[in-house]
């Protein structure tokens, strides 16, 4: 008689990889439909249902769902945020960052080419795409570093020994320049530099006027891996930037290095990929869809750090920081003093 396979393994783990799916599909949606809006009070799915003029039954099921995974709760059949959600996913907050996750979504997890990538690799080699519109990405984005990230980075660099000693800082590849304007205002004096291209720069100039920053913070425009970025900083700091100078990364480290002031730190947060490049799952993840397109610009552990040893940092500590990203390499190289 044939007998059923003796089982050692359990199907669980692979299903629920498939339910996380569902759940992103679940976010992404109630993003769209605007449906946290309508829910930083109690309401019924009747209620929600005719404010957003959707089907009232399937309106119900999909607040079920959202319920299920924990993103609402459900009470008396009413339905409201739980306290994270309320923070980061109801628009008019400054910490809106519903446009910016469904934009990461868009970037990072659009794996709908994935069978052909996989079967035929890239068609052609794809460019960085205009930088107007990796400004426009960057509005969208911005919240999400104001909904934490920088107030992180801030904290990272304001317990630094020499930090009451800093006079003045780069932020490279600055971005919004929310970073810098986070770590500025932690000091009483410091003034800032953000150096990125121009288009981008016009994001964050916005940012500098909003937080009042005219007189503390400058804007330098360039192409970091070849135009020069200024000099006489004590404090560097490079963001998830130096991945796209990965194959030319010890000039650019000694660029780094010649633009500090002796005793000067650099600090790079950037992913930092193990075990044969296949953690931390979150950055490899992250990555994928660019590296499948011929762009394998991820770092793995000790790349910078190794490349700020060559340059000539006397010293380089290195750590694991838990962002909401996942965790990443955080490298602080200093300067040597003078006599």
């Amino acid at each position: 008689m044939k007998k059923l396979p003796e089982m050692n393994e359990s199907l669980g783990d692979l299903f629920r990889i498939l339910l996380e799916s569902m759940k992103s599909k679940l976010l992404l949606t109630a993003i769209e439909l605007k449906v946290f809006n309508q829910l930083t009070k109690p309401r019924s799915a009747e209620a929600v249902a005719e404010a957003l003029s959707t089907h009232p039954e399937n309106t119900k099921l999909f607040l079920n769902s959202l319920a299920a995974c924990d993103l609402v709760r459900k009470k008396k059949s009413l339905y409201q945020n739980r306290p994270d959600v309320q923070t980061f996913l109801v628009e008019g907050s400054p910490t809106y960052v519903g446009e910016g996750l469904a934009l990461f979504a868009r970037i990072h997890f659009a794996n709908d080419n994935l069978l052909n990538l996989v079967k035929e690799g890239p068609s052609t080699l794809p460019g960085m795409g205009p930088e107007d519109m990796w400004a426009e990405n960057l509005k969208i984005s911005a919240n999400m570093a104001r909904a934490g990230s920088a107030q992180q980075r801030a904290k990272i660099v304001s317990e630094l020994p020499e930090f009451p000693s800093f006079r003045k800082m780069l932020d490279l590849g600055g971005g919004t320049g929310l970073n810098c304007i986070a770590i500025v205002s932690a000091h009483p004096s410091m003034k800032g530099v953000i150096f990125d291209r121009p288009a981008i720069l016009n994001v964050a100039k916005t940012f500098i006027k909003e937080y009042e920053m005219e007189d503390r913070i400058e804007v330098l425009e360039g192409d970091y891996l070849q135009d020069p970025i200024g000099e006489g900083y004590d404090l560097i700091w490079a963001s998830e930037t130096l991945s796209f100078a990965r194959h030319d990364i010890d000039s650019v480290m000694k660029k780094i290095y010649n633009a500090l002031n002796p005793g000067g730190v650099f600090i790079n947060l950037s992913e930092g990929l193990t075990e044969e490049r296949t953690k931390p799952e979150a950055m490899v993840l992250i990555m994928m869809p660019m590296t499948m397109m011929g762009r394998d610009i991820a770092l793995d552990q000790g790349e910078i750090a190794d490349a700020m040893l060559r340059a000539g940092f006397k010293s380089v500590c290195s750590r694991t920081l838990d962002t909401c990203w996942g965790p990443m390499d955080l490298d602080i190289g200093r300067k040597e003093k003078r006599d």
